[in-house]
């Protein structure tokens, strides 16, 4: 649990690709410069501290977001809770907006910025893919929040991506091990984010739209504004407008159910490797355990969905004076295959055959994902958007010139420390020639250190967004 006070990183617009010197210095410079101008341009855009403050002021007691107001003259405590991969960025923007005004606030966040400042917030390091004690602590102290609270009193939630782990608090009779090996399980079995959410939301008590039906259930106001990183979402417009198709979350209505959660693990055979405490619950499960389907009182904000990444790497790209095109905000599939996919465009792009004229920029979106079999000798650490650039790299050596960016928005990709990677055509011989094997780093799952010993990968940190995985693929003339 922290309180930091020096300035927000946000708040000040620091660089947001921190190695981006030392990744145009090496491998096809001319194409990674380009890349990096165009990642760097869209994170800026994308930075939730600047979506909030831009929409939102509060003066003489008046807090006015977007094209509603609200007299906190008029309410007794006003509360902040959130979590999420971009919760830092999100809760300084309340925090820093209403300052003193704040009874308190609780923020659960993937890392705790040195930078990072709050007044009434106090900050928790949840676990994330896998949940952790202090998220538990965090949020045991958000419920805490909630039970004390009275019809006048308002709450503002901040969600984002990746709340499912952070806000851990699993229902009674499952503790906080069993929710973390059922994760782990969860997320190693090749299911869809949809399908793992199924699961992680009926064992809990405060995802899966629990927290607004705790809120709900105490007569007191909220606000909801989140970042949905879920596929298929059209992009935002005006986000100064209110939303009334806000889903999922903490503190939106869940459209998975119980049967959806069972169904899972069948699909996957997890029954038999699943807590027995978690198999117990959803087997016993009856309606009153389901997830709450409408919030109708609400009122909800949506900063940023999937698709603003693409749209806003488009703006960027247009600046630059480059050709450019939207492959997919779908992007699912086995990541590394991805990368190899990825390639074979790129050859057949360079080569005059269509789809597009090079030289051009060709953007993607989504959410690839890692299959890792149980008797995997796991070597390193790495993620998605790792392996796909992964792929990339050792099929791209014949495309000379040709770039592949891939990192996870919010700046930690899979279980490393960084957003993802940048490879190019010349990255398969960097590696041979520093002896890194590039096939046993895909093979063992370590594909962060095979392409720090390149200097191939994206260090961010926390970014201030959480939009899955953004992929920008450079494809110049042969």
């Amino acid at each position: 649990m922290t309180e930091s006070e020096t300035a927000s990183p946000s708040a000040i617009g620091i660089a947001k690709i921190r190695n981006r010197t030392q990744l145009a210095s090496v491998g096809d410079r001319a194409g990674r410069d380009i890349v990096l101008s165009i990642a760097e341009s869209t994170l800026t855009d994308l930075d939730a501290y600047q979506r909030i403050t831009a929409i939102s002021s509060y003066q003489d007691g008046i807090l006015r977001m977007g094209h509603r107001s609200w007299d906190l003259n008029r309410k007794r405590n006003v509360y902040l809770v959130g979590a999420g991969k971009a919760c830092n960025a999100m809760a300084m923007a309340i925090d820093h907006l209403l300052g003193d005004r704040l009874t308190s606030g609780v923020a659960i966040v993937k890392i705790a910025e040195p930078g990072d400042h709050y007044t009434k917030t106090m900050v928790y390091v949840g676990g994330h893919p896998i949940p952790n004690a202090e998220g538990h602590e965090g949020s045991r102290h958000i419920i805490e929040l909630v039970d004390s609270s009275g019809p006048e009193d308002l709450f503002i939630a901040v969600i984002s991506g990746g709340s499912s782990a952070l806000m851990n608090c699993p229902v009674e009779g499952v503790s906080i091990e069993d929710e973390a090996v059922a994760t782990d399980l969860l997320l190693k079995s090749g299911a869809g984010i949809f399908e793992v959410n199924a699961v992680r939301r009926h064992i809990s008590q405060l995802n899966g739209g629990r927290l607004a039906q705790r809120i709900q259930g105490r007569g007191a106001e909220l606000i909801g504004i989140g970042i949905s990183d879920a596929i298929g979402r059209p992009p935002t417009r005006d986000i100064a407008h209110p939303v009334d198709d806000y889903a999922s979350t903490p503190i939106g209505p869940d459209p998975t159910t119980l049967d959806d959660a069972r169904q899972m693990l069948r699909n996957y055979d997890l029954r038999d490797v699943m807590p027995a405490s978690i198999i117990r619950y959803l087997d016993s499960a009856g309606p009153d355990d389901e997830t709450p389907v409408a919030f109708e009182e609400n009122t909800y904000y949506l900063l940023n969905t999937l698709p603003d990444s693409v749209a806003l790497a488009q703006v960027a790209a247009a600046r630059l004076g480059v050709s450019t095109h939207v492959l997919t905000t779908f992007l699912e599939g086995e990541s590394k295959d991805a990368g190899t996919f990825m390639a074979s465009l790129a050859r057949q792009i360079q080569t005059g055959r269509g789809p597009f004229e090079p030289p051009c920029i060709v953007l993607s979106a989504g959410e690839t994902t890692t299959s890792i079999a149980p008797a995997t000798k796991i070597t390193g650490h790495g993620g998605p958007s790792q392996e796909l650039v992964t792929g990339f790299a050792i099929a791209s050596a014949v495309i000379p010139g040709a770039v592949m960016f891939s990192i996870d928005s919010e700046g930690t990709d899979g279980t490393s420390p960084a957003a993802g990677g940048i490879t190019d055509s010349t990255t398969s011989r960097r590696a041979m020639d520093a002896g890194i094997d590039l096939h046993a780093a895909l093979r063992g799952h370590g594909t962060y250190e095979a392409l720090s010993e390149v200097g191939d990968v994206v260090m961010t940190g926390n970014t201030g967004t959480n939009l899955c995985d953004l992929n920008i693929l450079y494809v110049p003339a042969g």
